[in-house]
């Protein structure tokens, strides 16, 4: 397992938003959806804002890899369930960086319910 060089964590971590898409069964991408991403510590984690049946969150689940995209930066990553005692820690960070869009929006990527659709980005070896 590769791990995030401290550049690709500063620029991905800190972006408001990245892109991000699925392979295919047949290795293509499916097409990029836009969305938030915070940083863990040396990890960094995306959630589905509408829970663990949104269809883009079960195809990556399916497929376990693809790619994420933000300011000028790309990597292929595997998709993978983040460790048991990091929950809390997502939300903090979740609240830290987003917050002043509001309880309302902010609240569909928080909490318990928002736990089941947590994904890790794990880099790809290069």
């Amino acid at each position: 397992m590769t791990n995030w060089t401290e550049d690709d964590l500063a620029l991905l971590g800190g972006a408001e938003e990245l892109q991000i898409a699925s392979d295919r069964p047949d290795g293509t991408l499916r097409p990029e959806i836009t969305i938030w991403v915070v940083r863990v510590g040396d990890d960094l984690y995306v959630r589905s804002a509408h829970g663990p049946e949104n269809p883009w969150f079960v195809r990556a689940l399916n497929s376990g890899t693809g790619r994420i995209r933000a300011g000028g930066l790309a990597r292929a990553v595997t998709f993978a369930e983040p460790s048991p005692g990091v929950q809390s820690s997502i939300d903090a960070a979740y609240h830290t960086k987003y917050d002043r869009y509001g309880p309302r929006i902010v609240g569909s990527v928080v909490g318990h319910y928002a736990w089941e659709s947590t994904i890790l980005l794990v880099p790809q070896d290069r």
